[in-house]
C-alpha cells in the first residue's frame, strides 16, 4: 500500500481557497469582467419579469393594445438576446486567464519539485504528487472559471430576485424566505458531509496512481515471478474502495440537489395558493402574480445548481489544501543568502574536505505512529581527499558509503559538522554552482526518455561540435562506443529511464554523463557493478588516464573498483577507521580484510550481469 502524505491540520474552506490570490492575481481583472457580463445576463433574466407585468397590467388586461404587446414581446425577445450575448462573453473571458492560472500554478509546483530535497521525495510517492499536478489542477482550474463565478453570480441573483420578489408582494415574498431557512441548514450539512469524502476521494485517487506507477516500473519483476494476479488484485481492491468514495460523494450531493430542486418548488405551490387568494380579493394584481411566479422562476434556478456549486467548491478546496500541502513544505537545502564561489580551479586538482561530519535522517513518523529516522547514519566523518587524488571507499552493505557520497552535492545536508571543496563550504556555495563542479554517477542508472546524445549532454551547456567532440569523449572512457551502433545511432531514443538497454549499457551511459560534465570532484557509486569483468578492466583503465586533475571519490562494492584508488578508505560503524593504500590495510586493518572477502564472495556468486557483447548492443522493443 503507497504510503500516505503527511498530515496538514485542516484549514477553513474560506482561506485556504484565498490563498490562490497568489497565481490568480494577473488573471483578476479579466475574472471579474466576466463575472460582471455573467452578472449582467443574471439581472437581464431577473428584468424581464417585470416587463412581463407591465405587459399584463397594462396592454394586455387593460388598454387591450396590440401594439403594446407586440412591443414588450420586442423588449422581452432584446432582453434575451442581451443576455445569451453576454453569457457568450463570460465564457470568453474567463477561459484564457483559467488556463493561463493552471499552466502556471502547474509550472511553479514542478519548479518547486525540483527545488526540493532528496528527502522530500524519499517519504512521497510519484502517484500522488502526479495526481496533484494534473488532476487536481485540472478540479482548481474549473472552480476558478465556472464555480467561483457562478457561485457569486448566483448568491446575488437570490439575493436580488428574493427583494424583487418582497417588493411585489411581501406576504408571498415572506413566505420564500420561511422555505429558504431549511435549505440554508442543508447546505452546511452537506459541506460538513462532502468536504470529508472530496479530500478522501483524492488521496485514494493519488494512492491507486501510485500502484499504477509502481506496477508499470516494476512490471518485469512482476512478470518473473508471475504476482501480475496479486498485483491486479490490490489494484482492485484500492479501485474499489475510490469507487466507494466516490458513490458516497455522489449519494450526498444527490440528496442535497434533490432537496434543493424538490423545497423551491414545494414553496413555489404553497405560494401559487396564496396568490391566488391575494388577487381574488384584489390585493394583488394578475400582473404582479405573473411577475412574482416568473422571477421565482428565474431563482429557483440558481437555488438548484447551489449544491452542484457547493460541490465544486469543496473539491475546489480539496484540491488547493493537496496542492499547498506540497508548495508549503520547505527545503532544508537552500542556497545561502551571500553565496561565495569556489577558487579557481588548480589543474592538479581539489582538495575535499570533510570534518566531523554527521548525519541522521529527520525524525518523523511510519503510518502506524511509530518513530523512524533520528539516528546518526554517519557519526563524526574525517577525511580528506587531496588534489587530483582517486580514493575508494569501502564498508559493509549498509554502513552509509552512499549517504556520505550524496553529502558532497549536497543532495542531502550535513546534520553537523562540515563538507568543504578548495577550503569552501559547500554549503556556502550555490546549489548550481556547487553541482557545476561536483559530479555523481549513482550505482543504479537513472536514464531519460530522450536520445543517447541529450542523456550523456545532461550536465553540460556546450553545443554544435564542441558538444559533439565532448560526447565521443565520455563514451569513449566510458567504453560505451555500443551506442554508436544503435539503430539511429546517438540519437536513438533510449526510452523511459533506458530500459530498453541492458544493466551494463545503462551503467555506461550513465558513467558517461557524469564525465561528460568534466567536474573537479567525481562520485561513482559503485559505477561498473553490471559489467563483466572484461569490460570493467577496460573501463577502469581508461578512467585511470582520464582522472588526472579530478579528485574522485568511488565506493567501492566490488574489489575490482579498488584498483581505480591511489588510497582506500573503510567505514564501519558511521566512522572512518582506516585509510591507506590497499596493500597497507590488508596487512594492518582486520575488517578491512573482513570487508574484501565479504565482497569477494558475493561478486563470485553474482557472477557478472553485463555478459552481452558490444556487438549486439541495440535498441530492444
Amino acid at each position: 500500500m503507497p504510503s500516505a502524505p503527511p498530515a496538514r491540520p485542516p484549514e477553513s474552506t474560506t482561506r485556504v481557497l484565498l490563498r490562490l490570490r497568489r497565481w490568480a492575481r494577473p488573471a483578476l481583472p479579466r475574472i471579474a469582467l466576466g463575472g460582471l457580463t455573467a452578472l449582467g445576463a443574471s439581472l437581464l433574466a431577473l428584468a424581464v419579469p417585470q416587463v412581463l407585468r407591465v405587459i399584463v397590467n397594462g396592454p394586455l388586461l387593460t388598454e387591450g393594445s396590440q401594439r403594446g404587446v407586440i412591443l414588450g414581446a420586442l423588449l422581452v425577445l432584446g432582453l434575451g438576446v442581451l443576455e445569451a450575448f453576454l453569457v457568450w462573453c463570460r465564457r470568453a473571458l474567463i477561459l484564457t486567464p483559467g488556463t493561463t492560472v493552471e499552466r502556471d500554478m502547474r509550472t511553479d509546483l514542478f519548479q518547486h519539485l525540483l527545488d526540493l530535497p532528496v528527502e522530500f521525495h524519499d517519504r512521497w510517492s510519484g502517484g500522488q504528487l502526479l495526481s496533484r499536478i494534473m488532476s487536481d489542477l485540472g478540479t482548481i482550474r474549473r472552480w476558478t472559471v465556472f464555480g467561483l463565478v457562478m457561485l457569486l453570480v448566483s448568491g446575488t441573483t437570490v439575493v436580488v430576485g428574493i427583494g424583487l420578489m418582497i417588493a411585489t408582494s411581501w406576504v408571498l415574498g415572506l413566505v420564500y424566505l420561511v422555505g429558504a431557512v431549511p435549505m440554508i441548514w442543508l447546505g452546511f450539512r452537506f459541506r460538513e458531509d462532502y468536504k470529508v469524502v472530496a479530500r478522501r476521494a483524492r488521496d485514494q485517487a493519488g494512492d491507486l496512481a501510485t500502484t499504477v506507477e509502481e506496477s508499470v516500473h516494476g512490471i518485469r519483476v512482476l512478470k518473473a515471478f508471475g504476482r501480475g494476479d496479486d498485483a491486479l488484485d490490490d489494484f482492485a481492491r484500492q479501485a474499489d474502495e475510490l469507487r466507494s468514495t466516490e458513490v458516497h460523494k455522489a449519494r450526498t450531493l444527490s440528496r442535497v440537489s434533490f432537496a434543493l430542486g424538490a423545497i423551491p418548488e414545494a414553496i413555489l405551490a404553497v405560494s401559487l395558493g396564496f396568490g391566488v387568494v391575494l388577487t381574488s380579493r384584489s390585493e394583488l394584481s394578475v400582473g404582479a402574480l405573473v411577475a412574482f411566479f416568473a422571477t421565482a422562476a428565474v431563482v429557483n434556478s440558481p437555488v438548484e445548481r447551489l449544491g452542484m456549486l457547493l460541490a465544486m467548491t469543496l473539491d475546489a478546496k480539496a484540491a488547493t489544501d493537496r496542492y499547498l500541502q506540497v508548495m508549503d513544505t520547505g527545503s532544508a537545502v537552500r542556497d545561502p543568502a551571500q553565496p561565495v564561489a569556489l577558487p579557481v580551479a588548480d589543474p592538479a586538482g581539489s582538495r575535499v574536505e570533510l570534518s566531523g561530519v554527521h548525519f541522521a535522517h529527520p525524525r518523523t513518523a511510519t503510518a502506524d505512529g511509530q518513530p523512524r529516522g533520528g539516528t546518526d547514519i554517519l557519526a563524526g566523518i574525517d577525511l580528506v581527499l587531496e588534489p587530483g587524488e582517486t580514493m575508494a571507499l569501502v564498508g559493509l552493505t549498509g554502513s552509509g558509503k552512499t549517504t556520505l557520497l550524496q553529502l558532497v552535492p549536497r543532495l542531502y545536508d550535513v546534520t553537523a559538522g562540515s563538507v568543504r571543496i578548495d577550503g569552501v563550504d559547500v554549503r556556502d556555495l550555490s546549489r548550481a554552482d556547487l553541482r557545476a563542479a561536483v559530479s555523481i554517477a549513482f550505482e543504479d542508472p537513472i536514464l531519460f526518455s530522450a536520445s543517447v546524445r541529450e542523456n550523456v549532454l545532461l550536465g553540460s551547456d556546450l553545443t554544435g561540435q564542441a558538444a559533439d567532440d565532448l560526447v565521443a569523449e565520455a563514451l569513449d572512457v566510458a567504453r560505451a562506443g555500443f551506442a554508436h551502433r544503435l539503430p539511429d545511432g546517438l540519437d536513438t531514443i533510449i526510452g523511459e529511464e533506458g530500459l530498453s538497454l541492458s544493466g551494463g549499457q545503462r551503467q555506461r551511459i550513465a558513467l558517461a554523463r557524469a564525465i561528460a560534465v568534466r567536474p573537479r570532484v567525481l562520485l561513482l557509486d559503485d559505477p561498473l557493478s553490471a559489467l563483466d569483468v572484461t569490460t570493467e578492466a577496460a573501463v577502469t583503465a581508461r578512467l585511470r588516464e582520464m582522472l588526472t586533475g579530478t579528485t574522485t571519490l568511488v565506493v567501492a562494492h566490488r574489489p575490482s573498483t579498488v584498483a581505480l584508488a591511489d588510497r582506500v578508505a573503510v567505514l564501519e560503524d558511521g566512522r572512518i577507521t582506516g585509510v591507506g593504500r590497499h596493500a597497507d590495510l590488508l596487512s594492518t586493518h582486520p575488517h578491512y580484510r573482513y570487508v574484501l572477502t565479504a565482497l569477494s564472495a558475493l561478486d563470485d556468486a553474482d557472477g557478472t550481469d553485463d555478459a552481452e557483447s558490444d556487438e549486439l548492443a541495440q535498441v530492444r522493443p
